[in-house]
């Protein structure tokens, strides 16, 4: 136990230390149209696929969570050791929007920007195309120069127990406020039954449903993801929402209409349900918290994991591939 806790302790030190190395504006000089170029490739992106923005949120949050934010989850040198083929990065994309949002970029500024910014950047974009808030993104990161799969082993999972979704988020210097807005990201998107079977057929493990869904929704899990169905069937992760950035998702939770197990369990703790309601008190929306601003805040603090700056990694030239 004291040993995982310098652990922790060392890792939020990093994590304290690199923050101060990324600025807003880094690029104004040597790249001052960055933001501008991302913008527009996501949003182009996005015009012939409506999933564009939750999974780029997606991808930014998978890559921070491994080796920290330093586009490790997109080299692709076509063998399974590399990190992008994770059994916990299952379904994740997005890796063709980056790639041309870095094409694009290094047409303008050959070897200036690397891909964990245009990362940040995009997933930023993508977040105003689902309406919501606009941060800044803190810029200066380097690309990691290790992608191994193995790294993927600890991922937050959906059908972790809440004390392993807070321990596996302090890992990475975050805290319990940032596990419940982070989740929040799952307001948009959709997930796939394969996600779903174990709530909805083997909880815990006796051929029961999940007790914590609401007995009125479980008919229309199971007709959307039968036993036995196909797993690739895919349903909204916030009922009612799904296109639409909002605080819908905290709502459903607190009702019994949570899609996915990691989400419903964030009100089976203490801490993490008064946060929720936090979101819902009387006072709001006058005098509460932001939910905008406080998500906001969650993704720059996300940013800032075991992120390399300075002389540290590289700036590859595609994101795919080490120099």
């Amino acid at each position: 136990m004291v040993v995982f806790l310098l652990l922790v302790l060392m890792n939020m030190y990093l994590v304290g230390s690199s923050k101060g190395q990324l600025e807003v504006g880094f690029y104004g000089g040597s790249c001052p149209n960055v933001e501008a170029i991302v913008g527009g490739v996501v949003r182009d992106a996005a015009a012939s696929d409506q999933n564009t923005a939750p999974v780029l949120l997606r991808l930014h949050f998978h890559d921070c969570f491994v080796e920290g934010c330093d586009a490790s989850i997109m080299i692709d040198n076509s063998v399974e050791g590399d990190e992008r083929h994770a059994f916990g990065h299952q379904g994740v994309g997005g890796f063709d929007v980056i790639e041309r949002a870095k094409a694009e970029v290094e047409a303008v500024c050959p070897g200036v920007v690397s891909c964990a910014d245009i990362l940040a950047l995009a997933a930023r974009e993508a977040l105003l195309l689902a309406k919501g808030p606009w941060y800044e993104v803190e810029l200066g990161r380097r690309d990691g120069v290790v992608s191994n799969v193995a790294s993927a082993d600890n991922m937050p999972d959906v059908t972790d127990s809440i004390h392993t979704l807070k321990a596996k988020f302090l890992q990475k210097g975050l805290t319990d406020k940032d596990l419940v807005l982070l989740t929040a990201a799952h307001s948009i998107g959709t997930t796939a039954c394969f996600f779903m079977n174990h709530r909805l057929y083997n909880f815990p493990a006796d051929g029961g449903s999940d007790p914590s869904i609401k007995p009125a929704f479980l008919p229309e899990l199971k007709s959307t993801c039968p036993k036995n169905g196909d797993v690739n069937v895919r349903l909204p992760m916030d009922r009612g929402s799904g296109q639409v950035f909002d605080s819908q998702i905290f709502q459903n939770i607190r009702s019994g209409f949570a899609v996915l197990q990691s989400d419903a369990a964030l009100y089976q703790d203490e801490t993490t349900k008064g946060i929720i309601d936090s979101y819902f008190g009387p006072l709001e929306p006058f005098f509460g918290p932001s939910f905008e601003a406080d998500f906001a805040d969650a993704m720059v603090r996300m940013g800032r994991i075991g992120v390399l700056t300075g002389v540290q990694g590289t700036i590859r030239r595609t994101c795919a591939t080490f120099n």
